[in-house]
């Protein structure tokens, strides 16, 4: 092993671990972790049950596997329009419950250090053993490091919540500033970067991290925790080891520049449990997901090109609720301006929205869409039967757009078509919003909930949605469609709109 420069400005630590009661940094877990069974893959989570406060674990999903792995088909508890308890979400469980079982370590420790160093080699082949750890207050700079990691975790969850077995680890208080260099991991549970903890901050730039393990993220932020990352490679390629995440308690990441790519099942390229802000990356998911938000958070996307495929999950941006304890119930965010958004499967939508309410914003975007759905808002694998809809208000400015709107009898889509956008498609049970700039090319017959477009119609005839032959039905009986009259209207090369 090479030790890195300035080895007396430090303290060298290398902790052996027990199986005894030692707390993960002191955080603490949710009142749904503690009621049923806490998620261990995390990226997208199983379909255990969420009972009341005080129920036992209920034990392992109908199909056998273990809390964590991503859905399948069966049956998420919990409802959409409840509530749960959340106070695990800022670091103080109900009750005072403290975290689980671990410890975190690192054979490069700095506590409550200020130190710089450059050309640093920083290695770990331990179980459960971050390369570098900054605790208490610390504050370390590494220049151009060459920082290897190749142990395994004994616990997905704590890799997940806390950081346990991360290449490199910050902590509450503490900061890590990394220039140039590269971070590698080959374990289970062994992500690249991660920040935990109030004022906890790591910041890359022009950094290169490859992780091959599974449940091994490129960068993680959790309980608050802060990255920033400017012009930095990442790649990974097991499973659920989304590049860009964050996990329970939410965290922040801004990411300029760089990109961004994962290979295997279920790591979607960007995993928000938290506030994720993308400029000008390239990012590209090939087995799973493009990306997904879990809860009341958000992805926000500028001039930067996303890619998925079809990959173990037919589903392009997925906004979901898992009922898991990791995110806040209430609406998640997609916003994207400018770029493109590649989604290149056959089948699945290119956005999907089940067991949660949704706002997806499209400004300028180049969407390329290989499937016949565009968006789909349904019950899926989360949620009580009959309440696990999902409710979404599409807004599109100057775009084009191609495919299906789609929702079930327990589910909403409200689409905003503004601003020279342009849809090709069919739609089945959708309120919709054009503006006279924006046009709708009908390619089958369709049911709209409500329609409003006072620039495109006049008298009975409607000159931006072009029918193609094709009968367009509107719901008579709504208030919405008041100032439709109850009249049939005829649309742009044949076809009308006719009330049910």
């Amino acid at each position: 092993m090479t030790l890195p420069t300035q080895w007396s400005a430090r303290i060298f630590v290398l902790l052996i671990l027990s199986t005894g009661a030692l707390w993960c940094a002191g955080l603490a877990v949710t009142a749904q972790e503690l009621a049923g069974t806490s998620p261990a893959g995390d990226d997208l989570h199983a379909n255990t049950s969420a009972p009341p406060p005080g129920t036992p674990p209920a034990g392992l999903p109908p199909n056998g596997t273990s809390p964590g792995t991503p859905p399948d088909g069966t049956s998420q508890g919990g409802m959409m329009n409840g509530t749960l308890p959340q106070g695990g979400m800022n670091g103080t469980a109900p009750g005072g419950s403290s975290g689980p079982s671990c410890t975190l370590s690192g054979v490069y420790t700095f506590d409550n250090e200020t130190a710089t160093e450059e050309n640093g080699t920083y290695l770990s082949d331990a179980t459960d053993v971050s390369a570098v750890y900054v605790t208490n207050g610390g504050d370390l700079t590494l220049l151009d490091p060459t920082i290897e990691t190749s142990g395994n975790t004994t616990s997905n969850d704590d890799s997940s919540f806390y950081g346990l077995n991360a290449a490199v680890l910050a902590t509450a208080n503490s900061t890590v500033t990394i220039v140039g260099g590269s971070i590698t991991t080959g374990g289970t549970g062994a992500n690249g970067a991660f920040p935990t903890g109030s004022g906890a901050a790591i910041n890359l730039t022009n950094v290169t991290i490859n992780a091959t393990g599974d449940g091994g993220h490129g960068v993680m932020a959790t309980s608050g925790g802060l990255l920033t990352l400017a012009d930095v490679n990442i790649t990974t390629s097991g499973a659920n080891s989304a590049p860009l995440a964050t996990d329970r308690g939410s965290g922040t990441v801004n990411v300029t520049g760089g990109t961004v790519s994962s290979s295997g099942r279920d790591s979607p390229g960007i995993y928000s449990t938290g506030l994720i802000t993308v400029d000008g990356t390239n990012i590209t998911a090939t087995g799973s997901e493009a990306a997904v938000i879990e809860g009341s958070n958000t992805i926000t996307l500028t001039n930067a090109t996303l890619t998925g495929s079809q990959g173990s999950r037919d589903r392009g941006i997925m906004i979901y609720q898992s009922m898991s304890g990791d995110a806040e119930m209430g609406p998640g965010t997609f916003s994207m301006t400018g770029g493109s958004y590649n989604w290149t499967s056959t089948t699945g939508p290119a956005f999907y929205v089940t067991n949660t309410n949704a706002t997806i914003n499209l400004t300028g975007v180049n969407v390329t869409n290989g499937a016949a759905e565009l968006l789909n808002a349904s019950a899926g694998d989360w949620g009580t039967t009959g309440s696990n809809g999902g409710d979404v208000l599409f807004t599109a400015e100057n775009g084009t757009l191609n495919g299906s709107l789609a929702s079930d009898g327990i589910s909403s889509i409200t689409a905003v078509l503004q601003n020279g956008t342009a849809l090709s498609g069919a739609i089945d049970t959708t309120a919709l919003s054009l503006d006279e700039t924006s046009t709708w090319n009908v390619t089958g017959d369709s049911v709209l909930s409500t329609l409003s477009d006072a620039g495109g119609i006049s008298g009975t005839a409607i000159a931006n949605i072009i029918g193609n032959g094709h009968t367009v039905t509107y719901d008579a009986s709504l208030a919405g469609n008041s100032e439709l009259g109850g009249l049939t209207y005829s649309l742009a090369n044949g076809g009308s709109l006719v009330p049910a």
